[in-house]
């Protein structure tokens, strides 16, 4: 069996704080990620959950769907890849995360209510019609 002769320890627990410490994003790769969290597409996890010194997460970053990939300009560095994040950047990201779930839960809680048939097709005899409640697929109502 190998093994490696450490010489210089102080250089291990440097490059060890360095990891721990995790890193930055720049303004634009961060607001990538951010987009990216809030449609769901990040994965986190605390870094040492063990060390409460450790404030660094772990993080996965999932490439976009195919509608938002055509929207969104991201690196392609970032996606399919493990990053070791700031904790202050990582604190954001989550915050961002948290309120992309709860907006889109709303969105659909929302939808799953809406009565589209009764927007397009149901006309009190008292009201006059309005456009957008006689907007069909003809693009008006035909009477």
């Amino acid at each position: 069996m190998k093994s490696l002769k450490i010489t210089n320890i102080g250089e291990i627990r440097n490059e060890l704080n360095k990891y721990k410490r995790g890193k930055k994003f720049d303004i634009h790769q961060f607001n990538q990620v951010a987009r990216l969290a809030w449609l769901g597409r990040v994965v986190m996890q605390p870094l040492d959950p063990e060390d409460p010194g450790c404030k660094s997460f772990l993080m996965f970053i999932q490439e976009p769907d195919e509608l938002p990939s055509h929207f969104l300009d991201t690196d392609e560095d970032l996606m399919g890849a493990m990053h070791i994040v700031d904790g202050e950047q990582a604190e954001a990201l989550i915050q961002v995360l948290r309120s992309g779930v709860e907006e889109r839960a709303k969105l659909y809680e929302d939808l799953s209510r809406s009565d589209f048939y009764f927007r397009y097709f149901y006309r009190p005899k008292d009201e006059p019609a309005s456009e957008e409640a006689t907007a069909g697929p003809k693009g008006g109502a035909e009477d």
